[in-house]
């Protein structure tokens, strides 16, 4: 579940890790309001952040600085409702419903305020969690790291240990910090591992982490992205951070009816049970020219309704073209499956796309039999390089009508 960057900061601040905190806006007026609880004089400056969940808004537009009040209502009438379209949103882009007041925290100081990238995310190919940090933040790290992989700093974290304060104390000194603001910056870093861990993150980036200039460590933005079964077991109370209209509709609804979902970008819907078999089936249909337009596993237990709830999903994505059903009968049994597929055509009449049905292993004999003698337009597969292969007659044949 990914969180608003004022979200985030309201939870690291219970970790006691300093945040710029601020107000957060639905209108122009509550961003004006949230304006002088910030500054009651009026004089500002503010900065205004448009809250979606994407990076990149900097420069396409989703943080502005504002020097009077009337500024603050003038962008804010703008951004909320505006269409952000960032490298991280694709071409769609993404609607700005709420925005983010915060004080303008570059002011000038005895020190240089200096911009530095944190974060902590797990490390797929150690099998551990890193603590990656540069001096070069408040810029896409992803091009720092094209440009000047020299300038990344990795570490990884055991996970018996966690971060020691040593690894903390070598990350600020290779920062280039010292006296107060390498010992707050130590304890910056512990702390924020410490939220990472107890929260369940599967990322936690920092960018930037701002010195300021009396030596304070802040975090001037934030993004926090917490693991889904973290929270369904340990983390229910965060549950309610979740913002729907920032997410897929139909990865929404599939979260409801208890099914694994992601929604992609092709036209090839796929309804399978078990990840392993569900991964395998994307990768044939696309050596045979397709491309998936989910990811759908229905699990091993599945029933009658649970098959007609995945229907509904797969039918409500437009750019479904074809369905594929590929079921290996196990814990789940293929005339359930079969049965299901009976009970979707009774409820709306017919599927409107072509459907290539693979029914292996427990009674699917008992099932292929139940497809034969319903008389529907299915089109059979015993083979999955078989089935990849009727998908591709399907869509063109689709495409050719």
């Amino acid at each position: 579940m990914k969180l608003h960057e004022y979200q985030a900061k309201e939870l690291l601040t219970r970790y006691g890790i300093p945040a710029a905190g601020g107000h957060v806006a639905t209108t122009a007026e509550e961003a004006v309001e949230a304006a002088r609880k910030i500054d009651p004089s009026g004089k500002g400056p503010w900065v205004l952040k448009a809250q979606i969940h994407a990076g990149g808004r900097g420069k396409a537009g989703g943080v502005k600085l504002a020097k009077s009040l009337e500024e603050v209502r003038d962008i804010a009438s703008k951004m909320i409702g505006m269409t952000l379209v960032t490298p991280q949103t694709g071409p769609q882009g993404k609607v700005v419903h709420k925005i983010y007041v915060t004080g303008d925290a570059f002011y000038p100081g005895p020190s240089p305020i200096r911009e530095f990238y944190v974060s902590l995310t797990t490390d797929r190919a150690t099998e551990r969690d890193i603590l990656i940090a540069s001096a070069e933040g408040g810029v896409e790290i992803e091009e720092v790291a094209r440009q000047r992989p020299e300038a990344i700093l990795r570490v990884p974290i055991s996970p018996m240990m966690g971060l020691m304060p040593y690894q903390a104390r070598e990350i600020a000194y290779k920062l280039g910090l010292s006296g107060e603001a390498f010992k707050n910056a130590v304890d910056f870093l512990v702390k924020l591992y410490q939220a990472y861990a107890d929260l369940d993150a599967q990322l936690l980036e920092i960018n930037p982490m701002l010195k300021t200039s009396d030596d304070k460590i802040i975090a001037l933005d934030a993004k926090l992205e917490l693991e889904d079964n973290g929270l369904a077991v340990r983390h229910k109370d965060l549950e309610v951070l979740r913002d729907v209209q920032e997410e897929e509709p139909l990865e929404t609804l599939a979260r409801q009816y208890n099914l694994s979902y992601v929604k992609l970008d092709g036209n090839v819907g796929c309804m399978v049970n078990g990840a392993g078999l569900a991964m395998a089936t994307m990768d044939i249909i696309k050596l045979a020219g397709g491309w998936p337009a989910n990811f759908l596993d229905v699990g091993g237990g599945a029933n009658v309704e649970r098959i007609s709830r995945a229907f509904e999903i797969l039918l409500k994505d437009p750019n479904v073209k074809v369905i594929l059903v590929n079921i290996f009968g196990g814990i789940v049994q293929c005339d359930r499956v079969a049965e299901g597929i009976l009970q979707v055509y009774r409820q709306i009449g017919s599927i409107p796309v072509p459907m290539v049905v693979r029914l292996q292993g427990t009674n699917a004999d008992k099932a292929a039999q139940m497809l034969r003698e319903s008389g529907l337009p299915l089109i059979p597969a015993v083979e999955l390089e078989e089935a990849a292969r009727k998908v591709q007659e399907a869509l063109k044949q689709a495409v050719s009508t």
